[in-house]
């Protein structure tokens, strides 16, 4: 009973730790909020967001309101999962696991951003709104990368060199994590 409990806190916590770093992502590559996938995200994020940015302010680009709701759902994610398997709480470790979450949904999330827009390149015709906003997400990740290494044959290897790089700093984060 306990790990399906689990599984569903976890997933649940996971999920909407994603869509709010979506929300941070989608301000910082300034991308398009009319899209119907961006207003998705907004109007799941607004019952939290907005009481919170009348307390904390934006930090020039960057909205910190969201950041912090950000690392509010993964401080909770762990006070409840260190209830449910220890019986108890450790402040003082979830506000720092809480950290090491964020990061490591973030870089999950931009991973599974770049899968999908992978294997929407292969289908769509360029018409799709959530391949245009998916495009505008991850081409800052991915111009640099081309720039080392350009496409070749008509091949872009951007998107396999970012999924590595991805994965690699994952695993790390996932040691991290697992010794705390």
């Amino acid at each position: 009973m306990n790990n399906a409990l689990f599984f569903l806190i976890n997933t649940g916590f996971n999920l909407y730790l994603m869509v709010v770093v979506l929300r941070l992502w989608l301000q910082l590559a300034r991308a398009d909020f009319y899209n119907p996938f961006s207003q998705f995200i907004v109007k799941a994020t607004n019952p939290l967001v907005l009481p919170l940015r009348k307390v904390i302010p934006s930090l020039g680009p960057l909205d910190t309101a969201t950041l912090v709701l950000a690392w509010l759902v993964a401080v909770v994610k762990m006070l409840v999962l260190q209830q449910l398997l220890l019986g108890g709480i450790v402040l003082s470790h979830a506000l720092v696991a809480g950290v090491l979450i964020l990061l490591k949904e973030s870089l999950s999330l931009v991973f599974w951003i770049l899968v999908i827009r992978a294997i929407l390149s292969w289908f769509s015709q360029g018409r799709n709104p959530i391949e245009l906003v998916m495009h505008q997400l991850t081409e800052p990740l991915l111009r640099p990368i081309r720039r080392v290494i350009p496409p070749m044959g008509g091949l872009d290897l951007s998107v396999l060199v970012a999924l590595i790089a991805l994965q690699f700093v994952q695993i790390l984060l996932a040691d991290v994590l697992r010794g705390f």
